[in-house]
This record gives structure tokens, C-alpha cells and sequence, in this order.
């Protein structure tokens, strides 16, 4: 079939979680359909990767939005929209121009959709949509804004959370069908809407650290991970909640133990958090080698999530790259992992503390909850898997046509 694929950010290099979730779907869906890509980007530095892309898609083509969200013209242009900032943020003129062109002179089977604010550009169409929505957005932005200490400005980010909630909602209508990326996201979307056709289709664990799933770990001077992309702002808290609530209390009983926060924006966005015993890693957007080595170097994962938001990549990753997993019930929401077997669970800050103390000083419990995550990776988070369950979706929402 012929696919028109929508992401609102270039799916290479898979340094990020919807980059990885993409890039590892466009490989596999490339041996049985045409995929045309359109993507956005922040910086022209961007176009190298778009060579990479081009081995598995028929064209690929990049349009320009913002580099840094809070501009005064995207804060402006908000005020004066319907629509909510995370869409003004991910707009571009020219890519609603060169859809109208590409589906004027191109019949596609299918429109993808990657996350519900890439739709404002595409024209009134009669080829089919399917909408992947990697997260239910208004209720992660929900969440910051009841725990913002901006009081005078919580009436206009409210006001936001509402325009984000009427158009997520307003997209999933218009879509022919929509995929979560959990079955706790479909009934949320369900009881949101409740006429909807919802698919699951879950987030996997990129190649790269399938690859290393059996290094050896340090647990004699342990190694306290925590690794994500801090543009978002569920990871930004989760780091924090590490560094502060959870890491003096496992440091007060391993004294040899260390903290590592690494990822994306980390500099910027958590530099306060940095002491003797906390280390935070800052890492380029195509720096994988940086994630790899971080996963290798680690002895536990830890993950003090506390807002909504899909499956969590990072997670899986360090499941599949055999790193142990402390992290809340929020954490591990939409991942099909068993508290004590393949997953240690813990809502209070002590617990993750003591969970992450008990897989240190226990060698053999260590081995096996290693080895049940990685089995739970190899038998339902691989994306060549995965990507039959997308494809059958194809098939379902295309009518069966075929090119």
C-alpha cells in the first residue's frame, strides 16, 4: 500500500522515545508498503539524517517550525488561536502547502498520522486516517498545571489544557481510526469517547539495546540511572524526584552508590540538580552511543514518574538492555510487567529506596528479574511484532486496497 506518513519530528537518529518508536516501524512496515514522510524539524542540521530515511521510504521530505517554543510570535499566536500552544508550536505553513500538493497529485491507501497535532495541516481528504496518539496530551499538560506554583498564571494554562482537550478530542472524531499506545489509554479514550474505533498498538524496545541485553552489571559500586529526553516535562519531574527524594535515601545505606541522569536538554533543563554524588550527562539528539553506554554503565533504572503519558520507552529499554526497573505504577502503566518479576513497583519515595537497595545486595533475586524483563521484551516489545499489529491496522482502515 501506499502510506502518507505524518511525525512531528524527524524519526532519525532514535535518541528519543518517539523518535525510536518510528524509525524502528518505518524499517519493518518498508518491506511491504511505500512510505512517503513528512516531517518536522528544528534545525537544517537535521537534513543529514535525511539519507537514513531515505533507505526505507520512497521520499521524505522536512519542513521548519520553531527551534524554541517559547518565542513571543508562538506565545502571541496562541492568544489570538483556537488552538492550543502545542499545536501552534508544531505548525508550518509550508508543509500544509505541500500537503495540498502531494494529495492533489499522489493517491495514497492510507494517511498515518503520528500524534494528534500534526493534523491541522492536512487539507479536507477522503483518503482514510489513522491517528496514533502516543499519550493522552491534555492530561499530561492537566497534571503540570494543578502542581504549577505560577498561580497568577494557572487560569491561561487551564484555558490551554481546554484547547488542547477540544481538539485531541475534536482530531480522534475526524480520524478513521485511532491508536493508543496502551489498553489503559484506550479506555481512557473510550470513556472520553465513547463511539471511537481504538486500536492498541504498544511503544517496543529499540534494536540497539536488544543488543546488549546480557552486559555484565556493576551492583559492588552501583551505578543509579535514570535516562530520558528532558524536553518533556514528566521526565524533568521524574529526575528531579530521583535527585531529591529518592537517591539520599538508597545513598544513606550504599555510601558507595552513585546517581546518573543522562539524556537530552539534560544540562540545560536539570543543571540545579548537580552535586558530588549526582551526575547529570548531557547528551546531542544523535548521540546513541551516549545511551548505550549510559544503559551499560547502570545497575538500576530508576524511574520516579509521576505524570500520565503512554508507555514509557525508556523502560523498556533498560529491560531490554538488562537494567533492573524500580519505578511507580504511573511508570510502568501500559507495559504488560508484574510487580517482583519482571518489574519492581513503588508509590512512596522509601519503597523505590528499599526496592532499589534490595536488587543490589541480592545478586540472585537481581538475575532473575533481569532475565524475566528481557524475556517479556523478546516475546511482546520487539517492533518487528510490533509492526504486524500496525500493519493489520493498515489493512483494516485502507479497506484492503492495495497498489
Amino acid at each position: 500500500m501506499k502510506i502518507l506518513m505524518l511525525t512531528p519530528y524527524l524519526p532519525f537518529p532514535p535518541s528519543s522515545g518517539g523518535q525510536v518508536r518510528s524509525y524502528n516501524l518505518i524499517k519493518n512496515l518498508a518491506q511491504k508498503h511505500e512510505i512517503t514522510l513528512f516531517s518536522l524539524i528544528k534545525k537544517e542540521e537535521e537534513k543529514k539524517y535525511v539519507l537514513e530515511l531515505e533507505k526505507y521510504c520512497k521520499k521524505v521530505k522536512v519542513f521548519k517550525r520553531s527551534p524554541r517554543p517559547w518565542t513571543l510570535r508562538n506565545i502571541l499566536k496562541t492568544g489570538f488561536s483556537s488552538y492550543p500552544f502545542l499545536v501552534i508550536r508544531n505548525s508550518s505553513d509550508e508543509e500544509k502547502e505541500a500537503l495540498i500538493n502531494e494529495l492533489n497529485g499522489n493517491l495514497f491507501d492510507l494517511i498515518h498520522a503520528e500524534t494528534f497535532y500534526v493534523m491541522p495541516h492536512l487539507p479536507e481528504t477522503k483518503t482514510p486516517i489513522l491517528l496514533v496518539d502516543q499519550t493522552i496530551e491534555f492530561q499530561v499538560y492537566q497534571h503540570f498545571v494543578e502542581k504549577s506554583k505560577l498561580f497568577f498564571l494557572k487560569p491561561l494554562l487551564y484555558l490551554d489544557v481546554l484547547k488542547i482537550r477540544y481538539w485531541e478530542l475534536k482530531f480522534w472524531k475526524k480520524a478513521n481510526k485511532v491508536v493508543a499506545v496502551s489498553e489503559a489509554d484506550k479506555q481512557k479514550m473510550l470513556y472520553l469517547e465513547k463511539n471511537l474505533d481504538v486500536g492498541v498498538v504498544p511503544n517496543g524496545a529499540g534494536e540497539d539495546l536488544m543488543k546488549i541485553g546480557n552486559f555484565s552489571k556493576n551492583i559492588k559500586e552501583p551505578v543509579i540511572l535514570f535516562q530520558a529526553n528532558f524536553s518533556w516535562l514528566q521526565n524533568i519531574e521524574a529526575a528531579a524526584n530521583l535527585a531529591k527524594k529518592v537517591f539520599p535515601l538508597i545513598k544513606k545505606t550504599i555510601p558507595q552508590a552513585k546517581c546518573r541522569i543522562v539524556g537530552q536538554g539534560a544540562r540545560e533543563k536539570l543543571k540545579k540538580l548537580s552535586s558530588e554524588d549526582v551526575q547529570i550527562v548531557d547528551l546531542e539528539t544523535d548521540d546513541t552511543e551516549g545511551v548505550m553506554k549510559a544503559y551499560r554503565q547502570a545497575s538500576v533504572f530508576v524511574a520516579p514518574l509521576e505524570g500520565p503519558g503512554g508507555t514509557r520507552l525508556k523502560i523498556l529499554g533498560a529491560m531490554a538492555a538488562s537494567v533492573p526497573v524500580i519505578t511507580t505504577t504511573v511508570g510502568i502503566e501500559g507495559i504488560d510487567a508484574h510487580n517482583n518479576k519482571e518489574v519492581l513497583i513503588a508509590d512512596s519515595w522509601s519503597l523505590m529506596a528499599k526496592n532499589s537497595i534490595k536488587l543490589i545486595r541480592n545478586p540472585d533475586f537481581y538475575r532473575r528479574m533481569t532475565s524475566s524483563a528481557r524475556k517479556l521484551i523478546e516475546d511482546k516489545y520487539s517492533y518487528q511484532k510490533i509492526s504486524l499489529i500496525l500493519d493489520k491496522f493498515y489493512r483494516e482502515v485502507a479497506g484492503g486496497r492495495k497498489n
